[in-house]
């Protein structure tokens, strides 16, 4: 059975709202359940674990009853980091499970089915992938003395889902945790694993701020 670890944290400061931002409505309905919903749309037999902040999760059931929302899934409690987070809900796979487990952001509603699909697919066989996307705008690197340009043709943007073979993921998080730990290919990284790239699409955003909420209620009307 394949895993997918929707992680949900985020308090909202960058939005200027008292609603955490997965929780905020677009196209008429809440980020998160847009989120879980794509992943639904992927697979019926995907195993969704939620992990949530204790502190958000009756928010979180009663707005799963306002909108009648019956996607299924089990629930992890968040942790202190994503790291952590994300140890919560690999508990929740099996020790002796085989396939692969995603870790996807909540806040990134719009990953492609295409997307999805290539993830996990590769991750069959490569064993640690993440989907990336060309970076458009030109780069510079600060330095002491200033700031020099760099070739933007040598860097890549991450998205989620990052996908990995169980049994690998599980052994990464086993790692003491460190403040190098920013995604979980990171993680898999320090483990001694090469990652894999693969194209994501360039809708897949992360809602952070108002403006890409302005930029979500246009991509649910495509």
């Amino acid at each position: 059975m394949d895993y997918i670890i929707i992680v949900a944290g985020g308090k909202g400061l960058r939005m200027g709202s008292d609603i955490p931002k997965q929780f905020l409505p677009i196209g008429g309905k809440p980020v998160l359940m847009r989120t879980l919903e794509r992943f639904r749309e992927y697979s019926e037999d995907l195993q969704i674990i939620l992990v949530l902040p204790e502190a958000q999760q009756d928010y979180w059931q009663d707005i799963c009853q306002k909108y009648n929302f019956q996607v299924e899934y089990l629930l992890a409690n968040g942790g202190q980091t994503r790291f952590h987070s994300v140890q919560n809900g690999l508990a929740l796979v099996p020790d002796d499970a085989e396939g692969v487990v995603g870790v996807h952001d909540g806040v990134r509603p719009f990953p492609s089915i295409e997307v999805i699909r290539n993830c996990f697919e590769t991750a069959r066989t490569a064993k640690a992938v993440i989907p990336v996307i060309p970076v458009v705008e030109t780069v510079r690197h600060l330095e002491k003395e200033g700031s020099v340009t760099v070739p933007r043709g040598e860097y890549r943007l991450v998205q989620t889902p990052q996908t990995f073979d169980i049994q690998l993921l599980k052994a990464a998080n086993h790692q003491p945790y460190n403040d190098g730990f920013t995604d979980d290919a990171s993680v898999v990284e320090s483990y001694g694993y090469q990652i894999t790239l693969v194209e994501g699409n360039r809708e897949n955003i992360k809602i952070t701020t108002p403006y890409d909420i302005v930029v979500a209620e246009a991509l649910c009307k495509l």
